[in-house]
């Protein structure tokens, strides 16, 4: 009887031990999950860096487009500066042509009276 229930316990325990360990089916299982993870993590990876190198590449152009902006300003700033001494050359000019036709005025009217 002993022996009996001794064999009957020992067939029982390398079932449950046998049922408990991995089969090959289940470890090829686990290995094709950790494969598709490292193809997942690795084209993440591969997006992150195209969107930092995209990320750069606005950079570069928003920086040539400040540049571009502030070199327009600058001409824009002078071209005004151009005008508006252009502008005061011409007042100058009309206030000296003013001026020499009062003084042919009055020369004309000196001229008149005599």
């Amino acid at each position: 009887m002993k022996k009996i229930l001794l064999t009957i316990s020992m067939m029982l325990a390398l079932a449950i031990a046998l049922g408990g360990c991995a089969t090959k089916g289940d470890l090829e299982e686990v290995q094709a999950r950790e494969k598709a993870m490292a193809a997942k993590a690795d084209q993440a990876a591969q997006d992150a860096q195209a969107a930092r190198d995209a990320a750069d590449e606005a950079i570069r152009k928003a920086d040539d487009a400040v540049a571009r902006a502030e070199e327009a300003e600058k001409r824009a700033e002078e071209r005004e500066r151009i005008a508006e001494e252009k502008e005061r050359i011409a007042e100058e000019k009309a206030r000296m042509a003013e001026e020499k036709a009062k003084k042919a005025d009055e020369i004309f009217q000196k001229s008149m009276k005599k």
